[in-house]
């Protein structure tokens, strides 16, 4: 009768230390998917920010299969812009200003929040 206690207790355990594995693995594979995704977005911006851009106001696109997402400059009236890079839930943003037909960023560097009052500005066309 002992023997049946210890071996069902010990069933017990073994299979609670198991979803516990289970969860832990489940939340590394999140963890790493986000990693992947915030480098991906950086990688984007930087990327974006080398590209030539046409200066009119008005938004534009373009795609990168290499880091699997894309980057778009949104020019406002007022001649400042805004790179948008995404790569799946992942967003980067940075600032500048047209002038002399191109699109100078600020040295500042890049932002992980909407650097505009309006969050509607900051969002993937």
């Amino acid at each position: 009768m002992l023997v049946l206690l210890m071996l069902t207790l010990g069933s017990l355990m073994l299979q609670g230390m198991s979803l516990r594995h289970q969860a832990k693995v489940s939340q590394a594979t999140l963890d790493k998917s986000a990693i992947r995704e915030s480098a991906n977005a950086e990688s984007l911006l930087e990327w974006g920010r080398f590209l030539s851009w046409a200066t009119q106001s008005g938004d534009r696109c373009q795609s990168s299969t290499e880091f699997s997402g894309r980057a778009c400059l949104r020019v406002f009236a007022d001649d400042t812009a805004l790179l948008i890079a995404n790569s799946g839930e992942q967003f980067r943003w940075q600032t500048g200003k047209v002038s002399g037909g191109k699109v100078r960023f600020d040295n500042n560097g890049w932002s992980d929040f909407c650097p505009r009052k309006e969050v509607s500005q900051c969002q993937i066309p």
